[in-house]
């Protein structure tokens, strides 16, 4: 009787095969059995390359889904590629694990993982499995193409650009106050159920602007993502393109909660424009181009709203009604 053979296969190899080989559709990973993958973007076009990680206990809690986990990775990476005007093609994950995360996690995780990528049509091509003795950790590099020479840049706003930002701003900081104030926050904003939901939902998992990428593309001088907060990041996208911008606060948008939690302590104002965590996307649109923009929204179904114009000066200024500027202890969230 032949006798069976030992398998090389390690724990790795089969944490890969069950989990994330389902997700490697395209035929550049090679069904993740090699050490690399390959990608050509479309004739005409180039790549854009950007990678973000997140880590427990600082971008996520350590009861969140892990499916939800998964989503906000991976859209964190997809916010920045909309940003630029470019088509998401796929992404690399490395996922470092602490002992005691197994099945139960990683089921849900690449549930996740691939539903987004299906969504996105941006399919996993390959990465790493490691150990940590720290939180759980994710990194993703994500792929995106764009016409050769397109891509849109933080600089190249110019003076008189309308000032515009997608969907509502503040409300995932809003949100994680809600997490750490276990629910007296809520108390004091006077709050309902929904509005408290909201807000944790817009922490936990953003929602990437990747529908009006081509609107960006055609039609944007220049933009960023909001992932550091609107104030800050504007300043970035300022400094960039060697301009100003003017913001009226008033016309800032928010949402139903946000705009409770306001009404009931105006100084949160500084945490909704500073937070970060919002992952929408400001950009500056040409005058000449503004209407084709927003009609473009329009059908792609984003919320834009214009905030201000692109000013002479460095920096940006954000004003109450009376005309009277905002000054913020700290213009954005930083690591370090």
């Amino acid at each position: 009787m032949r006798k069976r053979e030992k398998t090389t296969e390690s724990g790795e190899d089969r944490l890969i095969a069950r989990y994330f080989k389902p997700l490697a559709s395209h035929p550049g990973a090679f069904g993740l059995i090699d050490d690399a993958a390959v990608l050509a973007p479309p004739p005409g076009h180039e790549l854009v390359l950007k990678t973000d990680a997140i880590v427990g206990g600082v971008h996520f809690f350590a009861d969140d889904p892990a499916d939800a986990v998964a989503r906000k990775a991976l859209r964190v990476n997809l916010s920045d590629l909309a940003s630029k005007g470019a088509q998401p093609a796929g992404f690399l994950l490395t996922l470092a694990l602490p002992k005691g995360v197994g099945d139960s996690w990683l089921k849900p995780f690449a549930r996740g993982l691939g539903a987004d990528a299906k969504r996105y049509h941006g399919p996993l091509l390959g990465g790493d499995t490691v150990r940590t003795p720290g939180p759980v950790t994710i990194s993703i590099a994500a792929f995106g193409t764009v016409a050769i020479g397109a891509m849109v840049r933080r600089a190249g706003a110019r003076l008189g650009d309308h000032v515009i930002i997608t969907g509502t701003i503040g409300d995932a900081a809003l949100g994680l106050k809600l997490r750490h104030d276990r629910g007296a926050a809520a108390r004091r904003w006077k709050l309902d159920a929904s509005m408290c939901k909201h807000l944790a939902a817009r922490y936990l998992v953003p929602e990437p602007r990747n529908a009006l990428a081509e609107a960006l593309r055609l039609n944007a001088s220049a933009a960023m993502d909001v992932s550091d907060g609107l104030a800050g990041d504007l300043g970035k996208l300022c400094r960039a393109s060697g301009v100003g911008a003017e913001i009226e606060v008033a016309r800032v948008p928010l949402s139903k909660a946000a705009r409770a939690a306001l009404t009931a302590e105006p100084k949160i104002i500084a945490t909704i424009l500073t937070g970060g965590d919002d992952f929408e996307v400001v950009a500056t649109i040409p005058p000449d181009a503004i209407d084709r923009f927003m009609a473009a929204a329009r059908l792609a179904r984003v919320r834009v709203t214009e905030i201000g114009r692109v000013t002479a000066g460095q920096g940006a200024r954000f004003c109450r009604p009376d005309g009277r500027p905002l000054t913020f202890a700290r213009a954005s969230f930083s690591h370090f």
